[in-house]
C-alpha cells in the first residue's frame, strides 16, 4: 500500500516501485479521488463554480506531483506524430514539451475544468472515477506487454499474475462501484464505464502504435481516463 501511495502521489516519491504495489492502485486512486471531490465541495461553498473546478484541478496536480500529465504530454509528443517505433520511444523518453504534448494537455485541461466547473460536486462520484483510472493502470501494468527494455515501470513486471490482475480489478470494481452508486445512482455505471473506456482507448492506441505500454502510457491512461468520466459526469441529468 505504502509503496502504491509513494508511486502514485508525492507522499515519498523517492521511493522506487515494487511489484506488489499494483493491487493496491484502485485504493490509492479513490483516497486522491476524495482528497480532490472534497476539495472541490469545499471550495464551491466559498468561490463560485469557475474557481471550484480550478481549486480541484490544483489539488489533484499538487497530490500526484502532475506525474501523469507529464505522462500525457510526453505521450501525446510520442504517439500523435507520424513516426517509426524506435523514435517515439525516444520522444516519449525525451522530458522536453513538443507541441503535439502541448495542445494535447491545454485541450484535456480545459475540458477537465469545463466538466467540473458545469456539474455539481460529486466528491464521491470523483473518488469512484479516480479509482477506475488507477485500476485501469494497474491492468494495463499486469496485462498488457512492456514496449521498453528497462524503466521506472519495469519493476512492476515481477507481479504479473492472474492473481494480482484478479485483485486488481476486483478492488477497483468493489470499491468504485458503490461510491459510483451512492451519489449518482445507476447514472453511476455509465460515469464509470466511460472513463474506463478512456482508460482503455489510451492502452490501445499505444499498443497499436509502440506494441505495448511505457510509464507515460500509464499517466496518460490515467488522465484520459478520468476526463472522460468527468465529461460522463457533466451529462448527468441534474448534476
Amino acid at each position: 500500500m505504502l509503496q502504491a501511495l509513494s508511486f502514485l502521489t508525492v507522499l515519498g516519491r523517492g521511493a522506487s516501485p515494487r511489484s506488489g504495489a499494483l493491487p493496491y492502485f484502485p485504493i490509492v486512486g479513490a483516497l486522491v479521488g476524495l482528497a480532490v471531490g472534497y476539495a472541490w465541495w469545499g471550495a464551491a461553498h466559498v468561490w463560485a463554480a469557475p474557481v471550484a473546478a480550478g481549486v480541484a484541478l490544483a489539488v489533484d496536480a499538487a497530490l500526484t506531483g502532475m506525474l501523469h500529465l507529464d505522462g500525457l504530454s510526453d505521450s501525446a509528443d510520442g504517439l500523435l506524430p507520424p513516426m517509426d517505433r524506435a523514435r517515439r520511444l525516444a520522444v516519449m523518453h525525451d522530458p522536453a514539451v513538443g507541441a503535439f504534448g502541448a495542445v494535447t494537455l491545454i485541450i484535456v485541461l480545459l475540458l477537465r475544468f469545463s466538466a467540473l466547473a458545469s456539474s455539481t460536486p460529486a466528491p464521491l462520484a470523483v473518488a469512484a472515477v479516480w479509482c477506475v483510472s488507477r485500476t485501469a493502470m494497474a491492468v494495463i501494468s499486469l496485462s498488457m506487454r512492456y514496449a521498453r527494455t528497462d524503466g521506472l515501470v519495469s519493476a512492476f513486471l515481477g507481479a504479473r499474475s492472474r492473481v494480482a490482475l484478479t485483485a486488481s480489478v476486483l478492488l477497483g470494481v468493489v470499491i468504485s462501484v458503490p461510491l459510483a452508486l451512492l451519489e449518482l445512482r445507476w447514472w453511476g455505471l455509465l460515469v464509470l464505464g466511460c472513463a474506463a473506456a478512456g482508460s482503455w482507448l489510451v492502452a490501445a492506441f499505444a499498443r497499436a502504435r509502440i506494441g505495448g505500454f511505457t510509464g507515460d502510457v500509464l499517466g496518460a491512461a490515467g488522465v484520459l481516463g478520468e476526463t472522460a468520466g468527468l465529461l460522463a459526469l457533466a451529462a448527468v441529468p441534474g448534476v
